[in-house]
């Protein structure tokens, strides 16, 4: 039954090989399962795959106790009948602001996408999404909302815009994705003209970050050691994409892992994808795609009115600053010593979701919020006002995401 099982799961994944060069590499190493398995790094997360997915099969129908299990969708949807077995996260495994001192990652300053699932319903499809290939749909996990891709074969899917070609140069590209113990491919992003034809794609695996492209060019950079192989698995990853120039930078975490100096693609929009199933469902949430980025300001004379910002994030409907913000927070503190005479006042924004009255207090707590970090990172307080104005000064409709994620703002306003 191993074998038969093995030899199937080989064939279907060769079955998926022209989509891209990098599952190609996969594919033959499934195929050879059978025969022997190598003792490389990449064999070794094949070998867990493949002993857990034929574990949930030999188990399938069985009570195995857990009537709780993380990301076990409880409700009464259509979806009630999966399991999974996806490890229990560490609620404390956040880092701290200070991991990322010296985080450089800025992010687009006028937002063409933006979900972290709030609008949908516990076991749906996404409503701000199309499905391309596979399964995928809405499980409640560590308290929020996120994106499972389920289908045992391949799965695909992609961003709903208003335009098919919607990224210009430069762009960025923000997610958290979760690896589960034994999920052996991680999730895929794509990069694809308007008419769908891929251009390339980059994968994120507990072993490192790795990209291909349609031309057969191939890069890689592997994970530091503090988030690499067991230190990756179990935990949320915040995964960061700018291009410029086809210059890409991608980031796991606070750390910078790959640099590709020429991409040689101009890419127009992105889909994201893998191999995952409903036992080891590749999860991810809270994806952004802004146009801009790597805001050019540092070392020069400071003589604009104000910076608007996108990249100071908060947890939802908290005050607690995301850590990937040190990114922006740096860029702000270069600007204040670079220009000693200068003093801002902080502007907190929300979008128009709540009474007005919650977000107006919102708003200035999360200016305060940000008044403290910059105080903690060296600016003198005195340099320093705030003001919070909750949702009375939209930049952008209401009505769409996108709006109300370019809303969801701190603003710094010359004095």
């Amino acid at each position: 039954m191993k074998k038969l099982f093995t030899f199937l799961l080989g064939v279907s994944v060769c079955s998926i090989a022209a989509n891209s060069q990098l599952l190609k590499k996969l594919g033959k190493k499934v195929e050879n399962k059978s025969e022997q398995r190598a003792d490389s790094k990449v064999d070794q997360t094949i070998d867990k795959g493949l002993d857990k997915t034929e574990d949930g099969i030999k188990n399938a129908g069985k009570d195995n106790g857990n009537t709780t299990t993380p990301g076990t969708n409880t409700n009464n949807s259509p979806n009630n009948n999966k399991k999974d077995t996806v490890a229990q996260e560490n609620p404390m495994d956040t880092p701290p602001l200070k991991v990322y001192a010296n985080y450089d990652f800025v992010p687009g300053d006028i937002i063409l996408f933006e979900d972290n699932f709030t609008d949908d319903a516990d076991g749906e499809f996404p409503s701000h999404w199309d499905l391309e290939a596979g399964q995928g749909i809405l499980n409640k996990f560590s308290g929020s909302e996120c994106f499972y891709l389920t289908d045992g074969n391949y799965a695909r899917v992609m961003p709903l815009t208003k335009t098919k070609a919607y990224l210009t140069d430069p762009f960025t590209i923000e997610y958290d994705v979760y690896n589960p113990n034994n999920a052996a491919y991680g999730l895929m992003t794509f990069f694809r003209t308007a008419d769908g034809s891929e251009l390339g794609s980059m994968r994120v695996t507990p072993e490192d970050v790795s990209c291909s492209y349609a031309d057969g060019k191939s890069l890689s950079g592997s994970l530091p050691k503090d988030i690499q192989y067991e230190n990756f698995k179990n935990k949320w990853h915040h995964v960061a994409i700018a291009y410029k120039n086809k210059q890409i930078k991608i980031y796991v975490d606070q750390y910078r892992v790959l640099v590709i100096p020429n991409s040689g693609i101009v890419p127009e929009a992105v889909d994201f994808g893998g191999i995952g199933d409903p036992t080891n469902p590749i999860i991810f949430k809270n994806v952004r795609i802004a146009k801009g980025g790597d805001m050019n300001m540092l070392g020069k004379k400071f003589t604009e009115t104000k910076i608007v910002t996108h990249g100071i994030n908060f947890d939802i409907d908290k005050a607690t600053i995301k850590p990937e913000s040190m990114g922006t927070l740096n860029m702000i503190v270069q600007v204040m010593k670079d220009n000693p005479d200068i003093k801002f006042e902080i502007d907190g924004h929300t979008d128009n979701s709540g009474a007005a009255a919650h977000n107006l207090s919102l708003s200035q707590q999360r200016a305060g919020a940000v008044k403290d970090q910059l105080v903690t990172m060296g600016i003198d307080a005195a340099r320093l006002t705030t003001k919070g104005w909750g949702d009375s000064k939209p930049i952008s409709e209401n009505s769409t995401i996108e709006g109300k994620a370019n809303n969801r703002r701190v603003e710094f306003v010359k004095l």
